[in-house]
């Protein structure tokens, strides 16, 4: 038996949430390990939609659901999100709900400080979400930042929070900001301990005695690996680590904790924000991507930006997140298109090159090199077997299989969670 790490192939947004919800029917511990409430998953169970960006899928399976020592925690969103699942009739308790007590937290000089630097006028624009993502690592990394423990410790809060804004004002001083005094963010934390503490614990005890239990663990990523930090498009990234590797570090479980990586990987390529891409299409093809594909974002409702398949840069994270499979999601919305194409190398100055570069300067110069393959008219919505696919359809995924060197796990044809091919079981050696 196996456990499970699930990360995005592309630059997220690839139908995780779906496949999470399959999965963690079958497992018994779902952890997220990075991130914060900056990417979304929908899930549709019976009907109902539940968007969820900061809890673990699982809840919603009454499953143990573990916030990992890897992903910042806005406390007031996390109050929010527990509270709109409550509504939604999801029982959420310390039972089935555990917070990393040493994960830190994001604050609102966090929010402020990124929506001031997205909203500048000088320097990059990366498109980030306003939502204190970046500002909050760049504090755990400096050694200052507040975590869910200290709520714990009053007598020690306060010093704590005197050097966070230390810092912090210096940085508002210079943007022409006023300051925020101790008192205020001493309130705000106050003001919410009482409702994130019941769920704090030293996760990585609470994984190791249900990993030697027996549990299958469940290790739900957020985001694409494309954004990491450092294997993604820098510096168009996220601000933490989004590769499988991140599952054992921002969990507490070491690496051979790991048995099966499942790279989600879409049909077609998209982004959100700023950033390379070069398979994008400008065009009616990329319009109707979009528009069948509901291509709008969970969290922000930002438009994604649509193109081909790009084999180049999920091969390229099949090696760098040591992917064993892909689950493939949305081959629906190829549906109709008379031909199809494949990015298979890119060009770069003249050169035929099969990885994509690092600088920024060869990342926006490269050119996609195409192959082309029939399309198809019949429907693929809804397929549960490889009989009930189209034959060119068939030939798109197995051409897939053979350009990234990674087989195809499970096959995903709709939004539905019954609406999927399992080629291999991810929780079984």
């Amino acid at each position: 038996m196996a456990n499970v790490v699930v990360v995005g192939s592309q630059w997220g947004d690839e139908g995780k949430g779906k496949i999470v919800d399959w999965l963690s029917e079958r497992a018994d511990v779902i952890v997220r390990y990075q991130g914060g409430h900056n990417a979304g998953h929908t899930l549709v169970i019976d009907g109902v939609s539940y968007k969820l960006s900061l809890l673990p899928s699982g809840l919603v399976r009454g499953k143990l659901s573990v916030i990992g020592n890897g992903v910042v925690v806005d406390p007031h969103h996390f109050v929010a999100e527990v509270e709109k699942l409550r509504g939604q009739g999801i029982d959420v308790t310390p039972d089935v709900l555990r917070v990393a007590e040493n994960a830190p937290l994001i604050l609102s000089i966090h929010r402020e400080l990124d929506a001031m630097r997205e909203g500048s006028n000088s320097g990059l624009k990366i498109g980030t979400t306003k939502r204190g993502i970046g500002p909050a690592y760049e504090d755990k990394v400096g050694r200052r930042a507040i975590r869910v423990i200290d709520l714990t410790e009053p007598e020690t809060l306060r010093p704590k929070v005197e050097r966070l804004l230390a810092h912090h004002n210096s940085l508002r001083r210079g943007m022409g900001l006023e300051e925020i005094a101790v008192e205020t963010i001493l309130t705000e934390l106050t003001s919410v301990a009482d409702q994130i503490l019941p769920y704090i614990d030293q996760v990585w005890r609470v994984l190791d005695e249900r990993r030697k239990a027996g549990a299958r663990i469940l290790f739900e990523g957020a985001q694409g690996a494309l954004l990491d930090n450092d294997h993604g498009t820098y510096p168009f990234v996220t601000s933490s680590n989004t590769v499988a590797g991140q599952a054992a570090a921002g969990s507490g479980l070491g690496p051979t904790a790991i048995g099966y990586v499942l790279g989600i990987t879409k049909a077609y390529t998209t982004r959100v924000g700023e950033g390379p891409f070069p398979t994008e299409l400008n065009d009616e093809i990329g319009e109707f991507l979009g528009t069948k594909g509901h291509e709008f974002g969970v969290v922000t409702g930002r438009k994604r930006r649509c193109g081909w398949f790009d084999a180049v840069i999920v091969r390229q994270t099949v090696r760098t997140s040591g992917i064993n499979g892909i689950a493939l999601t949305k081959l629906d919305v190829l549906d109709g298109l008379e031909e199809i194409k494949i990015c298979v190398a890119y060009e770069l100055d003249g050169k035929r090159i099969d990885y994509l570069p690092s600088s920024m300067g060869a990342q926006a110069r490269v050119k996609p090199i195409y192959e082309t393959l029939p399309g198809w008219s019949e429907t693929t919505a809804g397929a549960r077997s490889w009989n009930d696919l189209p034959a060119q359809a068939v030939k798109y995924v197995r051409h897939i299989e053979e350009l990234i060197g990674a087989p195809v796990a499970m096959l995903s044809t709709s939004p539905e969670r019954e609406d999927t091919i399992l080629v291999t079981d991810p929780f079984h050696d």
